[in-house]
């Protein structure tokens, strides 16, 4: 016999326990947001982005140093997905904010309130950073990046020049000896491009040196302002 007055839910498939689980932390974040420290309120709202993201994470190759997956304390908390990119909370303590640092400056890859927008932008920015480092990998790694830095250069302008003009101040040229994606000797050459630029080198690290071992990378950062008087 049919039910006259089906339910509003008649048909559709049940929830799961993690959805609504998910939906009571995020209502507990917004009635937190007016009596705990700002920074818990962020800091909530990023693992809640981390959490959707998680099983994207796990499917990232185990041999792939690129990313850092980790959500940074301090007074404005973020998650990091790489050494150039994170998330970050805006001003409204509910918008969340998907960056990268460029050449030319940051820009803004994504910015919703909604946590499932973020996410799939966040994903396919780590799909197209995995599909780039496999096409480097397959190719001449060494030689594409020698290229972009140092092949890019006018006939009438040395190598040396070129980085000259575009780098300017202290330059402090930081390179892991475990990185396979900008390996140590190229990193040197590179600095050796760079006038009065110093090189370090940390046998054990992989490509975020500030990050594995902070210690050494925040000790050559000092020895380097302290040279400067």
């Amino acid at each position: 016999m049919i039910d006259p007055n089906p339910s509003p839910n008649f048909g559709e498939p049940p929830r799961r326990l993690s959805d609504t689980i998910r939906e009571v932390r995020v209502a507990t974040a917004e009635r937190d947001d007016v009596v705990v420290d700002l920074r818990e309120a962020q800091r909530t709202r990023l693992e809640l982005l981390a959490q959707e993201l998680e099983p994207v994470f796990a499917e990232v190759p185990e041999d792939n140093p690129t990313f850092d997956f980790a959500i940074s304390s301090g007074e404005q908390p973020r998650l990091w997905i790489d050494a150039v990119s994170h998330v970050t909370m805006g001003r409204d303590r509910r918008t969340y904010r998907f960056l990268r640092d460029t050449r030319l400056g940051r820009v803004v890859l994504a910015e919703s309130t909604d946590l499932k927008l973020v996410a799939e932008q966040v994903t396919r920015y780590i799909a197209e950073r995995i599909v780039e480092r496999q096409r480097f990998l397959e190719g001449d790694l060494e030689g594409h990046i020698r290229n972009e830095l140092l092949g890019r250069v006018p006939v009438a302008q040395s190598q040396t020049s070129a980085l000259a003009s575009f780098f300017s101040g202290l330059v402090l040229v930081i390179a892991g000896g475990a990185d396979l994606y900008m390996p140590s000797p190229l990193l040197r050459e590179i600095a050796e491009h760079i006038p009065g630029s110093r090189f370090v080198s940390f046998p054990d690290c992989g490509h975020s040196a500030y990050w594995e071992e902070p210690d050494q990378f925040n000790d050559a950062v000092l020895e380097l302002l302290a040279s400067c008087g």
